[in-house]
């Protein structure tokens, strides 16, 4: 199994609004896409949708406040179905740190190449929104390929 991995830091004076940003669907909506919808609570599904491409759907696994997320990827595309998605905060000075990881990839082909890209850039767009408000999620988000 291999997994994606990034890191970024976000001014902002405590994790409350990089949790927010993960765990309601506004704040999803309003850095990964704008066809956010379901449950975010715990054991609750996320229903997230990238026109014309498709989409996945995750089971929220585990929130611990300003410190945590998971979530399991239950529909999707087929290198996806299975893994995990897991964010971990922590307050660093005038940063909160996310570490994030796409988990659990049965080999790294490709298209997990494509999606650690994309994942960089949704994660400035995740710190975009947390410092100004704004992000960029899909339809407006950074094409990089002919995949998106």
């Amino acid at each position: 199994m291999v997994d994606i991995r990034h890191r970024i830091g976000v001014v902002t004076p405590d994790p409350t609004n990089v949790y927010d940003a993960l765990t309601t669907i506004d704040g999803l909506s309003g850095w990964w896409t704008d066809e956010t919808s379901g449950d975010p609570d715990v054991g609750g599904t996320i229903e997230l949708r990238f026109p014309p491409v498709g989409g996945f759907d995750l089971e929220v696994l585990e929130q611990r406040p300003g410190e945590r997320v998971r979530w399991r990827v239950l529909a999707g595309p087929d290198e996806w179905i299975g893994t995990t998605i897991d964010w971990q905060l922590r307050q660093d000075g005038d940063y909160t740190i996310v570490l994030f990881e796409h988990r659990g990839w049965r080999e790294p082909v490709e298209f997990m190449s494509h999606c650690s890209t994309k994942w960089g850039s949704y994660l400035m767009s995740l710190k975009s929104l947390v410092e100004t408000g704004t992000g960029a999620p899909a339809p407006r988000d950074v094409q990089i390929s002919d995949w998106h």
